[in-house]
């Protein structure tokens, strides 16, 4: 190796899809499927980062603010209502602010039995540039937060806007937070190597992020409709030799608009009827993960 050259982080071992431990999901299902809902606060006016802008826009931008306010206020009760329908719990990428802010959301997701994890404390304020302290201060605050307001401990972690530092998974496993979104290497669960304590990195989608659909690639909402149907069956195929993991990972201001819901519906409805679905919440994948490779 030349000096030019840096070694691989290391962060995980590599492993090739094809002859690996088999992993079981309960009753015999192919693919453990979780709903991963950003339930988010954006600032209108948010301090300024150096390394990266908030919004595209000069501050405050309130097309970018309202916009993403319709979540809170309309869209997160008809995508909460259509997923509890069919049967589909949440696991709660959750800006933790938005327990103070707007509770209502928050408590609505707690009684319909969802779990939640840290997504930072607002999604307009990045992890970039952050000394130790900050990032320990934006960890502790996460816990206590969501544990005031639900009763819940976290257990894990979506840096805020996908924002990291080198130490972030080194910390929340230091806090005992036992699973990862934030590494997208794999359609299995994945041990993490981390200094102290236990991390598993859960897969967490940007393919099918309903965000990366509507805003990256352009999809109509059948497109990307027929993206998580095609996406599925072929995980649920893959899983018959060693269970796989489908991500959901969802915006309600973006997939709970009165055009794209009807298709979403759609996708609860295949995947509910397929019958090789284990439909379930991320701690619970991880637990089952971990219990196979202990």
């Amino acid at each position: 190796m030349s000096n030019a050259q840096k070694a691989d982080p290391g962060l995980y071992d590599y492993l090739p899809y094809r002859n690996r431990p088999a992993i079981e999901w309960p009753d015999g299902k192919t693919c453990a499927v979780w709903v991963a809902p950003n339930l988010e606060f954006y600032e209108l006016d948010p301090a300024v980062n150096p390394h990266r802008k908030s919004w595209a826009k000069p501050h405050p931008d309130v097309v970018g603010y309202a916009h993403r306010d319709h979540a809170n206020r309309v869209s997160h009760w008809r995508m909460a209502e259509m997923m509890t329908k069919h049967g589909f719990p949440g696991s709660v990428s959750l800006s933790v602010a938005l327990c103070d802010h707007i509770p209502e959301v928050v408590e609505d997701a707690r009684q319909r039995g969802w779990e939640f994890f840290s997504h930072g404390i607002y999604n307009t304020r990045y992890s970039y540039g952050m000394d130790e302290a900050q990032e320990r201060a934006i960890i502790e605050d996460s816990i206590a937060t969501v544990e005031r307001a639900t009763g819940q401990r976290i257990r894990g972690w979506l840096a805020p806007a996908l924002t990291h530092t080198p130490r972030t998974l080194d910390l929340i496993a230091e806090y005992g937070l036992d699973y990862t979104c934030d590494l997208y290497h794999d359609d299995q669960p994945t041990d993490v190597k981390v200094k102290s304590g236990n991390l598993t990195a859960i897969p967490y989608s940007l393919e099918v992020n309903d965000h990366y659909g509507f805003f990256i690639y352009n999809m109509s909402p059948r497109e990307y409709a027929d993206t998580l149907i095609r996406q599925y069956d072929r995980l649920a195929d893959d899983g018959e030799q060693s269970g796989t993991v489908m991500c959901i990972p969802l915006h309600s201001y973006l997939i709970g608009q009165p055009h794209r819901i009807g298709a979403f519906e759609s996708v609860l409805e295949h995947i509910a009827a397929d019958g090789r679905a284990w439909i379930t919440r991320a701690g619970d994948i991880v637990d089952r993960f971990r219990e196979q490779i202990a």
